[in-house]
């Protein structure tokens, strides 16, 4: 890595004289940036350097505005010096001020720019929810209502959908094939554990499912208007969030009909709701971006759910899986979530701290991947679509 030490630094007009020492010979360029979106903004001459000691002038644009400057080496760039600069107007001309040099290597500036990353990988999300929850609010409610619009039904298919999907499945499992939980054989018990195991999946695959096509279902919001992209795969979130209300409002009913009360560990359950809204947001903004961009993707992923069910012990009791595949599917979120709904309101106990600390973990950072991914490709939708 070149050693570079900086002897002195004027501003001359709007040129930056700058003279520094450099303990190998080469070309010398300078680049010019914004520095508060870091945008390149245009690269100046080549120097050849023969000595150790160089004199440099970098004359800067007449724009009035910040800059930043970068001198290094065009061949290795592992260690550059920066300076800070703003041109201004004043009297009589144009005036420019340099703050102080400061020599860097590649490896610093890209751990100062991931520390910076961190808190804005919270702070953006959640501004961006927040400052457009109204207009999320609006579009939940015209997305539940349009889809039952001028069916006979109307809104109450909110409610008679996820009674009839869990129906569905006890049907087949309670019934048909008689699958009990532990030692509790009756059908009733059955019943509980299965419709425990349900709640938090119906919010998931509702999300999750949707999230290929809703991009390009609003494709005139991509092409035509200014529009908080990152909020359609969120409404899909809260949607789903409506269908598990109305499951677990279903499921309450049931364990107040069958055994007379709720229990108090029940109060357990917001811990359990962050992380996994978290997760589904998560992976709803990966799935929505991607989308974008390879449409077989939503065939691919209602296959993967289907997977994904079969292989969380919702409709069957975990101690019917292979030792040897409990370690490994314990991975699961939905295994993790199933096993501490089950806990809190069907055994009156605490969920298992590790596992939720562990949900908390890996929900966070899946949301954080999804929100930058999704941002990250969201700049070319329109020309995809």
């Amino acid at each position: 890595m070149p050693k570079m030490d900086v002897l002195e630094a004027v501003a001359e007009g709007t040129t930056i004289h700058l003279r520094f020492q450099l303990d190998q010979p080469g070309l010398i360029g300078w680049q010019l940036y914004d520095p508060s979106t870091g945008a390149f903004l245009q690269e100046g001459e080549w120097s050849e350097v023969t000595s150790r000691e160089v004199d440099l002038r970098i004359p800067l644009p007449a724009e009035e505005g910040a800059y930043s400057v970068q001198v290094a080496l065009v061949k290795d760039r592992s260690q550059f010096i920066e300076i800070a600069a703003r041109v201004g107007a004043g009297a009589p001309g144009t005036t420019l001020e340099i703050g102080t040099p400061r020599v860097l290597t590649a490896s610093s500036v890209r751990r100062a720019r991931i520390l910076r990353a961190i808190p804005k990988a919270f702070i953006l999300p959640a501004r961006s929810l927040w400052r457009n929850r109204k207009l999320m609010g609006s579009m939940v409610r015209r997305d539940i209502v349009s889809r039952y619009r001028g069916s006979f039904g109307g809104t109450l298919w909110t409610f008679l959908n996820p009674l009839l999907l869990m129906a569905t499945y006890f049907f087949v499992f309670g019934v048909v094939l008689r699958t009990r939980f532990g030692a509790d054989t009756s059908r009733t018990g059955f019943v509980l554990y299965f419709l425990a195991g349900m709640l938090p999946w119906l919010a998931f695959s509702e999300a999750v499912g949707r999230s290929p096509y809703v991009i390009l279902e609003y494709r005139t919001f991509v092409k035509k208007i200014v529009f908080p992209l990152e909020t359609l795969p969120i409404n899909l979130v809260i949607s789903g969030a409506v269908t598990e209300a109305t499951g677990l409002v279903i499921f309450t009913i049931g364990l107040l009909a069958v055994r007379g009360s709720v229990p108090a560990s029940v109060l357990w359950l917001p811990l359990l709701l962050i992380p996994q809204i978290l997760f589904t947001a998560g992976l709803a903004w990966i799935l929505a971006a991607t989308g974008v961009y390879v449409r077989d993707l939503g065939q691919v992923t209602g296959y993967l759910l289907t997977l994904w069910f079969f292989l969380t012990p919702i409709c069957y009791p975990e101690s019917s899986l292979p030792a040897s595949a409990v370690p490994i599917l314990r991975f699961n979120p939905l295994f993790i979530l199933v096993r501490a709904y089950r806990a809190v309101f069907l055994e009156n106990q605490a969920p298992s701290m590790r596992g939720v600390i562990g949900l908390w973990l890996v929900g966070a950072a899946v949301a954080i991947t999804g929100y930058a991914w999704f941002h990250r490709l969201r700049k070319s939708f329109a020309d995809v679509i």
